[in-house]
Order: structure tokens, then sequence, then C-alpha cells
């Protein structure tokens, strides 16, 4: 990463799905299961309320029980639908601005050990970094060999 002009914006995934506060667990479960992704900010009003990581969502599943039982199963399930992300999500999130250089991301990142933060304009949700975006962006061009 040499170019300390690139910008969080140039970098950023969107669109970004989200949940609202008040869709279940087991919403944000079925949206874990068909799509690759790790983060799932929660958004009240197109404003960044929470966000809900994979790692976080296993925790809470796994802390349930512990036995791989049809009722245990059947138990966890009726968990999810009744839980709200709300009440399961991170509630202090670290945002961006798009105008923030990659430098101040990678900053958030290696001091937080984050893995994702969302990036905000004007309050709004407009897309989201992840460690994955910015590993993209520094191997995108080919290391030149030197003899």
């Amino acid at each position: 990463m040499t170019d300390k002009t690139t910008t969080v914006a140039q970098i950023m995934s969107t669109p970004v799905i989200t949940v609202g506060p008040n869709d279940t667990m087991s919403d944000v479960q079925d949206i874990f299961r068909k799509n690759n992704i790790h983060h799932i900010p929660v958004v009240d009003d197109g404003k960044v309320v929470g966000i809900i990581s994979k790692s976080d969502y296993y925790r809470l599943l796994h802390g349930f029980t512990l036995f791989k039982t049809q009722k245990s199963e059947e138990y966890n399930d009726a968990i999810m639908r009744s839980l709200l992300a709300g009440e399961a999500m991170t509630r202090q999130v670290a945002t961006l601005a798009p105008d923030d250089s990659l430098e101040m991301a990678v900053g958030f990142f290696r001091e937080n050990l984050f893995h994702a933060l969302p990036v905000v304009d004007k309050g709004r949700l407009i897309g989201i970094v992840t460690t994955f975006d910015l590993l993209t962006y520094a191997y995108a061009t080919p290391l030149i060999m030197e003899d």
C-alpha cells in the first residue's frame, strides 16, 4: 500500500447487507448462511446502531446448548426466532468516513483488532470496509520482481 491518497470510498464494499434492530437472529442466521459475509451492520432509519459478526453469532448459538441433539436444535431455533438483532448486537461501533485514508482504516484494524468497519456519510451507512477489502486492494497490482 504505497499510495497514501487512496480513500476508504475507493475500496469499500457496496451495497451492504443489513438488518434492523427488530429483525430476529433467525433472520441474521439466514443471511450468514446465504451470503459469504462475516459482518452485518444493524441499521435503524439509515443509521448504524450496532453490528453483528459471524463470531458473535457462533458464540451466541453455541452458548445455548452444547449437545447437537434434535431437541437442542429445536430449542436453539426457537431462541433464534425470538431473540432480536438489537438485543444481540455490539452497540459501540467505530465507523469510517468515505474520505478517510486507508492508512487510517488500517490503524483502526490494527489497534482494535476489528475485521470490519461501516462507512458512514452524514450519519448514513454507505458501505463497509473489511480486512479482506484491504488485502484485495493491497494485492490487486502484481508485484514487480527485481533481479
